[in-house]
């Protein structure tokens, strides 16, 4: 692990700060964990207003009949920041482990990642959706995908200016050389504009995931990185980025 921080530290310093800004997402799908994969830095996004029906409180599971949600019951409103919204009650937490563990129990690798989270949903009562959100990705990243990238705070940046100009001030100010984003950002980003600032900007591009065995066809990739890791365990680096070669 440590001649990887190494590798990468170098690799840093030849092509430029890899940095990647994106709202904290609750169980995100594995594209979120391969754009944090591909840059030095990843910034939590989440002293921004807060998005209703979105990614941010909510993802998609499979079941027999189907997809389905595993929605958190919040506070927020549009008038919230990110981390500012909380929770109606707690109840959710007993009710997503049963939902998980109804859906999941029986594919090859569900009691690899039982005891993390049983800790998540019956060992921790949860205050903020950003804390839980962030604390996710996190341990996600770190203990089950082995990636190395570091996390930060927008908010430890105090960046200033609406939609792209706070965008470009917060990568100024984490001293970033190449700004990798998701897609959907080109309908504010102005790439022209951008380019002025002297930071490179490198689009996303989430096509091409390899199809791996995952219960009740057809197969779908957009749900929670929980279905990848409960169906191929260890081997999940590789359905995200590795088959990249």
């Amino acid at each position: 692990m440590a001649d990887l921080e190494n590798i990468k530290e170098s690799l840093s310093r030849h092509y430029g700060k890899r940095v990647a800004i994106l709202q904290s997402n609750y169980l995100p799908w594995k594209g979120y964990f391969d754009i944090i994969h591909d840059v030095d830095l990843f910034i939590f996004y989440d002293d921004v207003q807060y998005t209703l029906r979105d990614w941010r409180n909510r993802n998609k599971i499979k079941t027999s009949r189907g997809l389905d949600w595993l929605t958190v019951s919040t506070n927020g409103t549009r008038q919230h920041l990110i981390y500012k919204v909380g929770f109606t009650d707690a109840k959710w937490q007993l009710k997503h482990w049963e939902t998980l563990r109804h859906n999941y129990g029986k594919t090859p690798y569900f009691k690899r990642y039982r005891p993390f989270l049983e800790d998540v949903y019956l060992g921790t009562r949860w205050e903020s959706l950003s804390d839980l959100n962030q604390y996710l990705i996190l341990q996600i990243s770190r203990q089950f995908l082995g990636i190395t990238t570091i996390f930060a705070d927008s908010r430890s940046y105090h960046a200033e200016g609406e939609k792209q100009d706070r965008i470009i001030d917060l990568l100024t100010k984490a001293g970033a050389s190449i700004y990798v984003s998701g897609p959907s950002a080109k309908s504010y980003i102005d790439e022209a504009r951008f380019a002025r600032t002297g930071v490179g900007l490198v689009w996303k591009d989430y096509s091409g995931y390899p199809e791996y065995p995952q219960f009740h066809s057809p197969f779908e990739h957009a749900v929670t990185v929980l279905d990848l890791l409960f169906h191929t365990g260890g081997e999940a680096p590789y359905y995200i980025w590795g088959w990249r070669g």
